[in-house]
């Protein structure tokens, strides 16, 4: 079978080889998605706890506030990369380029100097703005005659997207948190480069790089481990990873991404404006040039973001209200409404859902008991010095033979306070900055009355693996969920989107409600069983699988054809809007009390100081989204009405 070069990308041939029913460019783009987002889920597992516990040392507060802001421009930039990729660049350089500034910015995030921190953190916000929309846009314009199998294809892309987003927690966070910051931020770097170089090297280096980076990371990730937990996860990826790196090299065997996918314009409207390309792509480099410092004092001075935020969401409810007004009709304005209604609960969701990046990260962190125990203090002990290691991994052999420095003690007195996780993250960085300075590997802990029952760890999961449990879990129930909707729409049993909607925002809030119980039963150093962080996770997962695909896909069927654009930014708008509020929402839990008016280091009380405050703000999330969700079922008749107009099973 030939591989036929197509004049338009957008048009597809019968001709063409396929692979598992589907263009084998599909399975490129799949890849080097899921390298991107490796390296951005990677950077975002560790961010708060590097802000918090790294060389800014800030305050929980201090830390919510950039976090949201960045989240928040990191949604906003896509809309700009789109319009620049249709009047100038193209999809695939758009790509390219969006995915050389964000390897630069995983690169700077090594540096330990505040300009270079936010610097960093906006050359991630730029290149997202290229890479995220317009790889989605190379997706579906290899489906022409095939559009029948669009919606199977975005399904395999997403499946990308999550095992990238499951793996980055499990590789960059626990190199992170484990041998040191940089070296997180570094492999995310690398999972960058390689998504690029997909995109930019021919077929043969390219089989050849993808070989290299499944084979090395499916090896590497089961010794990244210190449990038979963590090990069956990595097993799992593992082989997850490796059976999509072969199809990867197969679909690069029969052609990978035409050569045309994403090309640019044949005329660039940007470069007629500006009287040719060469001054066209100046005001681009000029115009980047001057967003990179722009974006670096906004995620800086959060307010900036939420004023822009609400300047950009006024304008552009504005602008859709009067075109429901004056230029649409009566159904038109309907589905204008539905939209604008759905767009109000999607809000919702997603400032809630957001806090997996900010406050139940630290949660994660300082209330869940994430270690597995060898035994426990016994009374014959006290009177003794016991001797810790600090760093979970060590090449001492002597030093591997003592017991591990953990969660365990946290809350217990030593040298006549309560030891804090603050202390913790502290030794750690002293004995990963100085690794063969012995006194820096090794704590002596005098054994009193009250350390009597006292845990010692066996082994100690990172918090920020647990960034992962969210796309594992949309690993194993993805395709199941389709399979159900697709069962019950041939029996005339599929809920309408509204339902769905408010089905979403109920599972949230009932993942919300069992952290809010699983903090009622914690122990009485105000540990919580890892039992109910797993179970919030997967109602939050099974309540995102309700809402998140169904949303955009129905802004492309409600909307007018001639506002389709506006309402997708819109949409994407709002999402924008929840990164920021869900920032806002997390300051709600910030905890930590400077130790001196001189420094900016700041102590975390020990769990039992912090346990009622997260599960309050937990708590009080939980009955606000499913107060949402019984609202939006409510709706939902009148919702659903108003879009039968002229569609129907929406």
């Amino acid at each position: 079978m030939t591989n036929t070069i197509l004049q338009d990308p957008n048009l597809a041939s019968s001709a063409e080889p396929t692979l598992l029913g589907h263009p084998p460019g599909l399975f490129t783009l799949f890849f080097a998605e899921m390298w991107e987002r490796f390296s951005f889920y990677g950077m975002r597992a560790l961010l708060t706890f590097y802000m918090i516990k790294g060389f800014l040392q800030y305050k929980d507060n201090e830390a919510y506030a950039v976090y949201g802001a960045y989240t928040a421009l990191v949604y906003t930039a896509p809309l700009l990369g789109g319009i620049l990729a249709d009047q100038l660049l193209g999809p695939r350089r758009a790509v390219i380029l969006g995915g050389l500034l964000m390897a630069a910015g995983h690169l700077l995030m090594t540096v330990e100097h505040t300009i270079a921190f936010f610097t960093a953190l906006a050359l991630l916000i730029c290149g997202n703005g290229f890479f995220k929309p317009n790889i989605s846009t190379m997706v579906g314009s290899l489906y022409g005659a095939q559009a029948g199998k669009k919606d199977a294809g975005f399904t395999i892309f997403y499946m990308g997207i999550n095992l990238g987003a499951a793996m980055a927690p499990i590789v960059c966070g626990y190199v992170g948190e484990t041998y040191g910051w940089h070296y997180g931020f570094g492999l995310a770097t690398a999972g960058m480069l390689i998504g690029v170089a997909i995109f930019a090297a021919p077929n043969r280096l390219t089989q050849i790089l993808i070989l290299i980076g499944g084979l090395g990371t499916a090896a590497a990730m089961p010794w990244l481990q210190d449990s038979l937990l963590q090990l069956g996860v990595r097993l799992f990826l593992s082989a997850s990873l490796l059976l999509s790196a072969g199809v990867a090299v197969v679909a690069l065997g029969r052609g990978g991404l035409p050569k045309q996918a994403g090309a640019p314009p044949a005329d660039p409207p940007l470069s007629r404006m500006l009287g040719g390309q060469t001054a066209a792509y100046l005001a681009l480099y000029a115009g980047l040039a001057l967003a990179i410092p722009l974006a670096a004092w906004a995620v800086q001075r959060s307010q900036i973001a939420g004023w822009t935020l609400a300047v950009a969401t006024a304008a552009a409810l504005l602008y859709i209200l009067a075109e429901a007004a004056f230029r649409s009709s009566a159904t038109e304005r309907r589905h204008i409404a539905v939209l604008l209604v759905l767009m109000c609960f999607s809000f919702l969701f997603w400032a809630f859902f957001e806090q997996a990046g900010s406050s139940l990260n630290n949660f994660t962190d300082r209330n869940v008991d994430r270690v597995f125990e060898s035994r426990r203090i016994q009374p014959e002990e006290v009177g003794q010095i016991l001797r810790f290691r600090v760093l979970a991994r060590t090449t001492d052999p002597s030093l591997a033979q003592l017991p591990l420095l953990s969660q365990e003690q946290l809350g217990f007195r030593f040298q006549d306070r309560a030891f804090t996780i603050s202390d913790l993250a502290r030794l750690r960085d002293e004995a990963m900055k100085n690794p063969n300075n012995r006194q820096t590997q090794v704590l002596e802990w005098p054994i009193t009355q009250e350390h009597i029952g006292m845990g010692i760890a066996e082994s100690e999961i990172p918090a920020s693996e647990f960034q992962a449990v969210n796309p594992i879990f949309i690993l194993l129930f993805g395709l199941p969920f389709s399979a159900l909707w697709a069962f019950l729409n041939a029996r005339g049993l599929e809920p309408s989107t509204p339902v769905k909607f408010a089905l979403g925002l109920v599972q949230l809030g009932l993942g919300f409600g069992l952290l809010w119980y699983g903090a009622q039963q914690a122990d009485s150093r105000g540990m919580v069983s890892l039992a109910w962080l797993i179970l919030g996770y997967l109602l939050h997962t099974t309540g995102e699988l309700c809402l998140s695909p169904v949303g955009l896909s129905l802004v492309t069927k409600l909307s007018p054809a001639r506002i389709v654009s506006t309402m997708m930014g819109a949409w994407f708008l709002a999402t924008a809007i929840s990164q920021y509020v869900a920032g806002l929402i997390a300051a709600l839990t910030g905890v930590g009390q400077p130790e001196s008016p001189e420094g900016p280091a700041a102590t975390i009380p020990p769990p039992i100081e912090t346990l009622d405050l997260y599960a309050d703000v937990f708590g009080q999330i939980a009955l606000w989204a499913i107060g949402a969700g019984a609202l939006c079922w409510l709706l939902a008749p009148l919702l659903t009405r108003w879009m039968e107009d002229d569609r129907q099973n929406l």
